[in-house]
């Protein structure tokens, strides 16, 4: 595995992969806020043809916007990210797809804010599919997003802290398998 921003702090301990975020990271590009950040962390491995990543995220989110969960990426300017975002006091599931420009997509909020997210994210051809679940079982579709083509992708964990100080987040279980 590779760091793409390496994170103030980070350990690693048999399954589990605990990261401390860096204040004012983010991955973001121009849309309504006119401005591109490609600071935030990701741990990732490169991963060739179709594939299905996994994990489980738990994160102490205070800050607006904070985030943790699954990046797959192409280049600095196509990409798409998953998990959790800290957003009006309580966490959402959420997306975000950018092909030079990002798109911000919220699913259920989460109003008991709950310890842990189960993520998956499918890669077919040039499709991706975001599913998530609060049990570890019960998985539901978030988003099906189109991704161009390429042979070889990015997939890792990422976290970021747009506005906050930093927050501290822990991934489990991250296994990535080729389909």
């Amino acid at each position: 595995m590779n760091w793409y921003n390496e994170p103030p702090s980070w350990s690693s301990q048999g399954n589990i992969i605990t990261m401390q975020t860096g204040p004012h990271t983010d991955f973001w590009r121009i849309t309504s806020y006119g401005f591109s950040r490609d600071n935030g962390h990701i741990y990732y491995q490169s991963q060739q043809g179709n594939f299905l990543a996994e994990v489980k995220v738990s994160g102490q989110y205070a800050a607006l916007y904070d985030q943790a969960g699954l990046m797959v990426r192409a280049s600095e300017s196509e990409w798409i990210k998953c998990g959790i975002e800290f957003f009006d006091g309580v966490q959402h599931v959420s997306a975000v797809v950018t092909r030079k420009y990002s798109d911000w997509s919220l699913g259920p909020t989460l109003l008991d804010n709950p310890n842990s997210l189960w993520l998956r994210l499918k890669r077919e051809g040039d499709t991706v599919e975001i599913t998530y679940a609060l049990d570890g079982t019960n998985y539901q579709l978030l988003r099906l997003a189109y991704l161009a083509p390429t042979e070889t992708l990015d997939i890792g964990l990422m976290c970021a802290s747009p506005e906050g100080p930093g927050f501290s987040v822990a991934f489990e279980n991250f296994v990535v398998q080729s389909k």
